[in-house]
């Protein structure tokens, strides 16, 4: 590295330092600094709520959003971020159903899908908040609404959906790798030690057998079951009607308006408008969470990111984290 880069390296260095430092000042002159340093300090999660539109608050309406593939993949930091943090919307789902000044949810999905047991999580939970609070739950889907992210509508009292929307997808999927040609190609011996013939099945490493096979589709038919249960369930449907559009495919808004999974077609702000309307919560205020961390946390970790930007090591995590080695199964549509 020559002279010049050293030069410019150490005043960036610099800049960023004296950055922090003023935010971090002019942050300290806005706050009772010694009584609030513990949250100024925090690397926990903090829930707080956003007015999106001001109105009565004893009558207030909860916009809550699933975005991205549902999945338990951990909580985000002030270091790193997760797409889509799991158990920080469960705590969001608790804290409506204790509270009494929420009369009623808009939940806004976007979603391939994820995990059986996450979208069961969820499902079993909004079904909670609509039995103790009796509220309404309307659903505004965007772009894509599938599988797992269909699972957790179909309790709403009534879905909007785009034109352009993918949903459907009602089934599972269970999907590995196997490699194990290509390993004898290269030269690569597995050596397994197992307590049992079938303890390494599906691992990718040698061909499933027809009997595994036949094990694994019956857990898949189980959960195929489940899925086709919530659907009945949640739209007022037939068995015979959920299974003539539940074989996987996926369906634009008009076909599944047609077909009876989704109410209306728009977007979220006719679903808003409708719920109103719907319950006379027209004076009702609009409000949705918002997470974040500690001021100065929250400030030194977006300066060090902003400046930095991601590691290859960072990106390596987050993507590590995003998926699971073994195979599970799966309420998703699209690529693992």
């Amino acid at each position: 590295m020559n002279m010049k880069r050293w030069l410019a390296l150490g005043a960036a260095v610099v800049l960023l330092v004296f950055s922090i430092g003023l935010n971090t000042v002019m942050a300290l002159f806005k706050t009772d600094f010694f009584s609030n340093f513990d949250s100024l300090m925090s690397t926990e999660q903090e829930v707080s709520e956003i007015v999106l539109e001001p109105g009565d608050f004893n009558k207030r309406i909860a916009l809550l959003s699933v975005d991205g593939t549902i999945q338990d993949v951990g909580s985000s930091t002030p270091w790193t971020t997760v797409e889509y943090d799991h158990q920080n919307f469960l705590a969001q789902l608790e804290a409506i159903l204790n509270d009494d000044s929420v009369q009623a949810v808009v939940l806004a999905v976007d979603s391939p899908g994820g995990g059986v047991i996450e979208s069961a999580e969820i499902h079993k939970k909004l079904l909670e908040i609509k039995e103790k609070r009796e509220i309404p739950i309307y659903v505004s889907m965007g772009s894509m609404a599938a599988s797992g992210g269909y699972y957790i509508s179909a309790p709403a009292d009534k879905i909007y959906a785009h034109r352009e929307t993918l949903t459907g997808s009602i089934g599972v999927i269970m999907q590995s790798y196997n490699f194990s040609e290509l390993a004898d190609k290269v030269g690569i011996k597995f050596e397994t030690i197992k307590s049992g013939a079938h303890k390494d099945m599906f691992g990718g490493t040698r061909p499933t057998t027809e009997e595994e096979k036949a094990m694994l589709q019956e857990m898949i038919n189980d959960s195929y079951e489940v899925f086709v249960d919530v659907v009945e369930q949640g739209r007022g449907m037939t068995e015979a009607q959920v299974k003539k559009v539940a074989d996987g495919r996926v369906l634009g808004g008009s076909q599944a308006l047609k077909a009876g999974l989704v109410d209306e077609l728009g977007g979220l702000e006719d679903a808003i408008a409708s719920l109103r309307a719907d319950y006379g919560l027209e004076d009702a205020e609009l409000f949705e969470y918002e997470t974040g961390f500690g001021d100065f946390t929250s400030l030194l970790g977006m300066k060090i990111s902003s400046f930095f930007g991601p590691s290859p090591e960072e990106r390596m995590l987050t993507k590590l984290m995003s998926c699971y080695d073994a195979p599970r199964m799966m309420y998703l549509y699209g690529e693992f």
